[in-house]
């Protein structure tokens, strides 16, 4: 039975490998059925890990901001990969993609500044983006287009970084599991 509770350390783990893994097959083997495994993959276990940490009631705070590292190798990964397959898709969303990167910079400073760690709030607005992140690559890995779902991946990025930077910004010490900038305003006025 010991090891069923080391399945959502395993499937997060699991996670941030598979972004290595993605590409070097863009550099090396670029083959799509594979690549969209390795997506569909990492999509659902960035699913379950969660899903199965809070069944077994071992969904620490560590284990919650090793996924929001996992993710961030894996999805980190993946944007390499698709800047060596499909330049020209990251190039034709160059002023959005150079606005999330600059929110994500932005974002992780100050939460090293504030709080001396990476913020974990695993936000509606973040799980939303994580479902148009897989959609994106998805659509981009295995037909070859990024059209309006990997456009809308990168909307929902900048979305979603401005909340967590405004949740950053409202509550007084860190905190994870935030799900919404109305919750980290309750969180405030609970503490003053």
């Amino acid at each position: 039975m010991y090891w069923i509770k080391k399945v959502p350390l395993l499937l997060t783990l699991m996670r941030a490998l598979l972004g290595p893994v993605v590409l070097f097959l863009a550099l090396f083997f670029p083959q799509k059925l594979i690549l969209a495994s390795c997506l569909i993959v990492a999509f659902l276990s960035d699913v379950f890990d969660g899903i199965i940490a809070r069944k077994l009631d071992i969904a620490t705070q560590g284990l919650r901001r090793l996924d929001s590292i996992a993710d961030s190798i894996f999805y980190i990964c993946a944007a390499s990969a698709a800047w060596i397959l499909y330049p020209a898709t990251i190039i034709n969303n160059s002023t959005p993609l150079i606005i999330l990167v600059l929110l994500e910079i932005i974002r992780y400073s100050y939460d090293y500044y504030k709080f001396h760690c990476e913020a974990s709030y695993h936000m509606w607005s973040s799980k939303l983006w994580g479902i148009f992140l897989f959609l994106g690559f998805f659509s981009l890995f295995s037909f070859g287009q990024g059209g309006l779902l990997f456009s809308l991946a990168i909307y929902m990025g900048i979305i979603a970084d401005i909340e967590g930077l405004l949740i950053s910004m409202i509550i007084p010490k860190w905190k994870n599991d935030i799900p919404s900038i109305f919750h980290a305003i309750r969180e405030r006025d609970s503490q003053a």
